[in-house]
């Protein structure tokens, strides 16, 4: 099961493994793994924590929702010295810069992964331009704007970004999370910016100044969250009539808690999600996990749970029905054709090279 790069090799080692591993395996380990909390977490719990720890019960593993301020604390931990997380699941851009900074792990991704069912190594089977050098994607999945549909005549319901933006025809309050990435991009796709055009335009000071003068139309109209689980929370208790969120919260709140959502799929903001790894003291242990758990099946498991797409081509094709409600996920996927008919694409290397400047000044927006 373990990864081959980890195996102990040389005679030396073998005999000291026939006589003492099954004593190290069994050491008791606990793992601390951060990521984003609510239906993702739990997706996770069912796909990949439950089931790993089944095979290895000597491992425990804690879960802390601390993603959404990954990146600081993956500083804080590391200029302390002490590191308290095993592995962390961040947006890409994040990861390449807590990459570039030497506080996570780089990645060999074909000796570090498991290879397709076929033999087709991680690196060609993972999803193009999904993998980065400290960077493992888990899933595909989009930002999207979704409205609660009470809060709306049946014969005036909204079906477009330019709908969100729109706050006499469509009245009600509305939340945006308190960042800059999505927001900025959907302020331009609004205001007349092709999606292949975006980040051209939005590299410029006059574009982010276009971005920001649009997000002013609606800023009276504003609220801010900042965890996911927010979003529909928001939305459920009617304190706004739209919320960007992120579409497998959706797709939980709607189709398992039975919440009047729709989600608005125009415009959606398609990234990657995945893993990274500190340099912490049960590296080993976090590497066997995760070339279990990044495997074609195991991803392809995670999607019983949410509407995330895996991020091997080969978990594709084994994509179902919902475990619990027998519903097919494919429907339900951000990359279904019927869904995927105007994406936008984010560009992780834009936010690498932008984003410190931007976030500063969209908090300094947000307090205007």
């Amino acid at each position: 099961m373990r990864n081959p790069k980890y195996k102990i090799m040389g005679v030396t080692a073998a005999v000291a493994m026939a006589t003492g591993a099954y004593v190290v395996a069994q050491t008791p380990v606990s793992l601390t793994i951060v990521s984003w909390g609510g239906a993702y977490t739990e997706s996770q719990v069912r796909a990949y924590h439950n089931p790993w720890m089944e095979e290895n019960p000597h491992v425990s593993i804690s879960n802390d929702d601390g993603s959404a301020n990954a990146l600081a604390g993956l500083r804080a931990q590391s200029q302390a010295g002490n590191i308290s997380w095993d592995l962390v699941d961040m947006l890409p851009s994040d990861a390449q810069l807590a990459c570039d900074e030497g506080i996570i792990m780089p990645i060999d991704h074909d000796e570090m992964l498991a290879s397709a069912p076929d033999g087709t190594p991680a690196s060609e089977d993972f999803l193009p331009g999904s993998l980065g050098e400290c960077f493992i994607p888990q899933i595909v999945y989009s930002t999207v704007v979704a409205y609660n549909t009470e809060m709306f005549p049946e014969d005036n319901q909204p079906n477009s970004i330019d709908d969100f933006f729109n706050v006499e025809d469509f009245p009600g309050r509305r939340a945006l999370q308190d960042r800059p990435g999505v927001n900025l991009e959907w302020a331009l796709y609004a205001d007349g910016v092709h999606p292949d055009d975006i980040y051209d335009v939005l590299e410029t000071p006059e574009g982010q100044d276009r971005a920001f003068a649009k997000l002013d139309t609606i800023k009276d109209h504003l609220i801010f969250w900042t965890e996911g689980a927010q979003s529909p929370q928001l939305l459920a208790d009617q304190e706004v009539a739209f919320s960007t969120g992120y579409n497998g919260r959706i797709f939980d709140a709607s189709e398992v808690e039975g919440q009047p959502f729709e989600i608005i799929w125009d415009g959606q903001v398609v990234e990657w999600d995945g893993w990274v790894v500190p340099y912490g003291p049960n590296i080993d242990a976090v590497m066997d996990y995760l070339y279990w758990a990044t495997d074609t099946q195991r991803l392809a498991d995670q999607a019983k749970y949410i509407s995330y797409g895996p991020a091997r081509a080969s978990s594709a094709p084994l994509v179902g029905d919902h475990a619990d409600l027998g519903i097919d996920m494919n429907e339900h996927m951000p990359t279904n054709p019927d869904n995927y008919f105007s994406p936008i694409l984010l560009d992780n290397d834009f936010w690498t090279d932008y984003g410190d400047e931007l976030r500063e000044r969209f908090a300094n927006w947000m307090l205007q």
